[in-house]
């Protein structure tokens, strides 16, 4: 493992950041190792996405438009799954 250090950190922010890392119970080592690893994955997973940015191939939906479909699906079966 490295370790990290941040200098300059203003008084309020590390006050704040203490505050929060009580109320869930950690100590302020813990939830910002939480947080950084947080950002990290978000990252990678931004990373991920980026690579399949403008490929052509494979379907295309909107936000929210799988959720409709599905639901549109469950209205067509039925209350027991079979088709009305």
């Amino acid at each position: 493992m490295v370790a990290l250090q941040i200098r300059d950190v203003p008084e309020e922010v590390r006050d704040a950041l203490a505050a929060e890392a009580k109320a869930r119970g950690q100590s302020l080592q813990a939830y910002l190792l939480e947080l950084v690893e947080t950002q990290a994955r978000r990252l990678r997973n931004t990373a991920i996405l980026d690579r399949f940015a403008g490929r052509s191939d494979g379907a295309h939906s909107l936000p929210g438009e799988s959720a409709g479909n599905l639901t549109d699906q469950r209205k067509r079966r039925g209350p027991r799954g079979h088709a009305a």
